[in-house]
């Protein structure tokens, strides 16, 4: 059975068992589940976001928007709520549909524009940025307090329990079968995968990548919209600088995940093992006492190693491996003749 499952994945696995296990022996609290389970609130955005990143990744894309959607559909969701005072649940599809928009922006102009993925969601980062400050300050709310107030059911969402499971671990679980289901179990996930292995290939086997591509960055979006709210309710305000730190954590469960940045190969699968691995290293280094900054080195670090190992030519590897494969042969031959 162990077989069926990709090593990158395994090894990912082995990884978080032995997270826990050492930052355990530092600091035994780090062994209580409830610590753990309720650590999914700290980096439930980055995996909601990573997961559907993963989709733009494999298509050969690249998405580094949606830090900049989060602070704007988390501003959408206090001012239509807060300030205009509509319906809450009204106001979070709005807000939804509004990182949806982002993303359908940015996927037009690289599918059918024709222009890089990289200059487009960079110019869309200080674009929503931008749009969510200008908000902010038309509204005349405190860029610094935010919009607060929400009520009781809203912060629920992020806060609350479900069956004595906390709703960030929920979220995370139907967020990742989302994501699954539409990557590996359905048509459109198998045109992804085609359009980033060649995309002019998969033109003449009759799949639209135009559409493709845009549909991944809408997804896109949509998750960072998502992921805005959801960050909104576990904190208790809206502001429009939300997650302007969370553009490497997300990067880094993507590759770190196993997603080529080529293009063309990847999983969800790696990309949640790796949002546990980063999260629970946060949380393990500071219960360990290590200073904040030394945590986003961590964080660095990660991701240098996962893409220089999975950037790797594979024939290099393998060439690198037949080589000790050789020298070991040759030594043991010179033992056996003394």
């Amino acid at each position: 059975m162990l077989n069926k499952i990709p090593k990158w994945n395994l090894t990912l696995f082995v990884l978080i068992v032995l997270e826990i296990i050492i930052f355990g022996m530092i600091n035994p609290r780090f062994w209580n589940v409830t610590i753990l389970l309720n650590s999914f609130n700290d980096f439930l955005a980055i995996a909601i976001i990573g997961f559907f990143v993963t989709i733009v990744v494999i298509t050969g894309g690249i998405d580094i928007s949606g830090v900049s959607i989060i602070g704007l559909t988390s501003v959408v969701t206090g001012l239509l709520s807060q300030v205009a005072g509509l319906n809450i649940w009204v106001s979070i599809l709005c807000a939804i549909l509004t990182g949806g928009l982002c993303g359908l922006l940015n996927g037009v102009l690289i599918a059918y524009g024709r222009v890089q993925a990289m200059v487009i969601t960079l110019g869309g980062m200080l674009l929503y940025s931008g749009i969510a400050i200008v908000l902010v300050g038309v509204s005349n709310v405190s860029t610094y307090e935010g919009i607060s107030g929400f009520s009781e059911g809203f912060s629920q969402i992020a806060n609350g329990e479900l069956l004595g499971l906390p709703n960030a671990v929920i979220i995370f679980i139907i967020m990742f079968f989302i994501a699954y289901i539409l990557l590996h179990r359905t048509r459109f996930g198998r045109y992804v995968y085609l359009t980033g292995i060649n995309q002019n290939t998969a033109k003449y086997a009759g799949i639209d990548t135009k559409r493709i591509i845009t549909a991944a960055y809408v997804l896109s979006g949509l998750s960072a919209g998502i992921a805005g709210v959801i960050l909104t309710s576990y904190l208790g305000s809206a502001r429009s600088d939300y997650g302007a730190e969370y553009l490497m954590p997300i990067l880094t469960v993507v590759v770190l995940g196993g997603t080529f940045i080529t293009g063309g190969k990847g999983g969800v699968v790696g990309t949640a093992l790796a949002s546990i691995l980063l999260g629970f290293m946060q949380v393990g280094l500071q219960m360990a006492g290590v200073a904040t900054q030394y945590i986003g080195l961590a964080t660095g670090v990660l991701l240098i190693v996962s893409v220089a190992f999975l950037g790797i030519n594979p024939d290099f590897r393998f060439n690198v491996k037949r080589i000790i494969t050789q020298k070991q042969n040759m030594g043991g031959k010179r033992r056996w003749e003394n």
